[in-house]
């Protein structure tokens, strides 16, 4: 199901602003930040390094991305949402392209958090609360295999973490839960106009309210 959002579409595929370069020296990260061209668009520049502690990256898919990142931005510990498009088989999709079911990718929301204040197992918690991971390839209204529950993991650790907390979750509910546990491939940014949609316009807060767990 296509959903409307203001403005003109070629706006929305404007150049994402600044890719992050980060040279690593001694253990040091420096952070310098380039403009990109859009014949560019499909560079991702994630060193290995700067996320040797992945436990601080989770990324979910739990159908339209707008109210997941709305949820997320309320987690105490969560410091910086970003929604965006993974699993799939194309490389660096529109939201349009998405939206033909034919590029394999889910909507998601990557999230960089503070595990000395939220870990990934509340985040879990989180995740099977907000929507319902009952729904195969759609959430409500949206269906398409955009919209399924999945959870990429980043490591072995998140891995056993999430089938855990799969587990432990079907206990609520009466259907057997389908979310997908696969290993994280490359997350790539959606549009601008995509990013806090619902902050910014007080729509799209189609899951259910934020509650501590």
């Amino acid at each position: 199901m296509l959903r409307r959002w203001p403005g003109n579409l070629a706006e929305g595929r404007a150049e994402r602003d600044n890719a992050r370069i980060a040279n690593v020296n001694n253990g040091q990260v420096n952070a310098n930040w380039n403009n990109r061209d859009n014949d560019n668009r499909n560079l991702r520049f994630r060193p290995v390094a700067v996320y040797n502690l992945v436990m601080n990256r989770a990324i979910f898919a739990a159908g339209c991305f707008w109210g997941v990142q709305y949820y997320f931005d309320q987690v105490p510990g969560v410091t910086k949402t970003t929604v965006g498009y993974t699993g799939g088989h194309t490389v660096d999709p529109s939201y349009e392209e998405v939206c033909t079911h034919t590029t394999g990718h889910a909507e998601a929301v990557e999230l960089e958090f503070e595990p000395e204040k939220v870990d990934y197992e509340t985040l879990l918690m989180h995740f099977f609360r907000m929507h319902d991971p009952t729904q195969l390839n759609r959430q409500g209204p949206d269906v398409g295999d955009s919209y399924r529950t999945a959870i990429f993991y980043l490591n072995d650790e998140q891995k056993a973490t999430a089938e855990a907390g799969k587990t432990k979750a079907q206990s609520n509910f009466k259907e057997p839960i389908v979310t997908e546990i696969t290993k994280a491939t490359t997350f790539y940014p959606a549009e601008d106009y995509h990013q806090k949609f619902a902050e910014r316009t007080g729509r799209g807060m189609c899951h259910i309210p934020y509650e501590a767990v």
